[in-house]
């Protein structure tokens, strides 16, 4: 009996130190809360006393933890002692590993980006794919932090991926599996080449330490070759850090003008960042290409330019993952990533999009002032145009061939250099939306009644 009091005093105190940490203003409705307390500690002590196998608390508890964390979103998360150590030491330009980078979208672990030249990029796979299994083992339930551990390892040993792929009909069908070999990768993170009729043209891959650096050298380069207008593509970028897009934002927005801003429930993490001094180029005519895998700081950087008014967006609907999370250090060693704020453009717009309620289907990512569709296997073929831009330690940069037809970036083209106005592109996109609108009603139509016809 002494025993178990005291593991059910243990147990309290493990359940008001985790609410106390994570929930400082849970006592405002505190006989609400102290009745679900009782509830989740009566639970714990039932399972440790008559589950058929031996418990530990501090697993029990720890679990408990996690679910409620998971509840929130698809970001904030507690971090074990193991996960936290790992998370303060990820901090290396270099890496071993696949080269894709990942979120949780509609409970599926998703590819937002395989890097150019990595070897998840050199299997073929792509944007939006859904990993299933790693190594047969089911990722359905687990969290995007645990599944990531799977996939990476030592350079030179194997990983088994089995991944499931959107049709043109936005349906998922599984593909042959891929056994994919690890590797140490360093992206080249910005390449540029001269358009004809003068158009720079700027391929930023992420938003890393040295991008505004790199961003610029290309930029004087392109101004040397006699560039007129610019093309800053953004395409399948996941984003990175916020002092790189406001870094870029700055080199086109004139000073005092507004790049972004966070908002939470605290004051405190309501924060404003503006442009400060003369921009390097303000008046050059810019488009901004973005899609589906355009993430983070990259929805930061075009929501600004569109906003200000300083750059037609061209492309589709952007990721819409632009949160703010803190880490928090826990008793233990272990450690709290929590959502503290969400990002908004100047103009008010929530960029985070919030996948789980499809209420909100319409809410978050950039929209495109003129959208362009093609099919995925369309994109995928001029996203592997660029398979070539990449470095690896030892060998000479290739240099990629663009052969394949971008329609995006032809359309971005057209416009910068008057080919077609502004006014008429936006009125030809909304057009060819509303005729994929009704092709799909027609289809979905179709299929219903077919499905009716062989059921009688």
């Amino acid at each position: 009996m002494k025993v178990t009091k005291l593991n059910k005093y243990v147990t309290w105190a493990a359940v008001l130190f985790f609410v106390g940490t994570l929930f400082p203003y849970a006592y405002a409705a505190a006989d609400s809360s102290l009745r679900k307390l009782r509830t989740l500690v009566d639970v714990l002590e039932f399972v440790k006393e008559n589950y058929v196998e031996q418990t530990d608390t501090d697993q029990l508890v720890s679990g408990a933890i996690k679910g409620v964390v998971s509840e929130l979103d698809d970001f904030s998360a507690y971090l074990d002692p193991k996960d936290y150590k790992e998370l303060k030491n990820d901090t290396k330009g270099e890496f071993g590993g696949l080269g894709i980078r990942l979120q949780k979208v509609d409970d599926y672990i998703t590819v937002m980006t395989p890097m150019p030249g990595t070897p998840a990029f050199k299997a073929g796979i792509m944007p939006q794919d859904r990993i299933l299994f790693v190594d047969d083992k089911d990722l359905s339930d687990m969290k995007l932090d645990e599944a990531v551990a799977l996939m990476r390892g030592k350079a030179g040993t194997k990983v088994k991926l089995t991944l499931s792929r959107k049709d043109e009909n936005g349906e998922y069908h599984k593909i042959p599996d891929i056994t994919l070999k690890r590797a140490v990768i360093v992206p080249e993170v910005v390449y540029h080449r001269m358009l004809p009729s003068q158009v720079g043209y700027i391929y930023l891959v992420d938003f890393s330490g040295h991008s505004t650096e790199e961003v610029k050298k290309a930029l004087t380069d392109l101004q040397n070759q006699g560039m007129k207008s610019l093309v800053l593509d953004l395409r399948f970028n996941p984003g990175g850090l916020l002092t790189g897009a406001v870094d870029i934002a700055k080199l086109f927005l004139p000073d005092g003008e507004m790049i972004v801003y966070t908002q939470g429930r605290k004051q405190e993490y309501y924060q404003e960042y503006k442009t400060s001094g003369t921009p390097l180029y303000p008046d050059i005519p810019l488009a901004v290409l973005i899609n589906q895998g355009s993430a983070s700081a990259s929805e930061i950087v075009s929501g600004a330019l569109q906003d200000n008014h300083r750059a037609v967006i061209v492309g589709q609907r952007s990721f819409g993952k632009a949160s703010v999370q803190q880490i928090l250090p826990l008793s233990g060693g272990a450690g709290l990533r929590l959502t503290i704020a969400k990002y908004y453009t100047p103009s008010g717009r929530l960029i985070h999009r919030n996948y789980r309620d499809k209420s909100k289907a319409d809410e978050g990512g950039i929209f495109p002032d003129v959208e362009v569709y093609f099919t995925p296997e369309e994109e995928s073929k001029v996203f592997l145009q660029y398979s070539d831009i990449i470095y690896t330690p030892g060998q000479a940069p290739k240099q990629p061939k663009f052969d394949v037809k971008d329609p995006v970036l032809d359309q971005a083209v057209a416009i910068l250099t008057g080919e077609i106005s502004l006014e008429d592109a936006k009125a030809q996109a909304e057009k060819a939306a509303r005729e994929r609108k009704a092709n799909k009603e027609a289809k979905k139509q179709k299929s219903s009644l077919k499905t009716a016809q062989e059921t009688k």
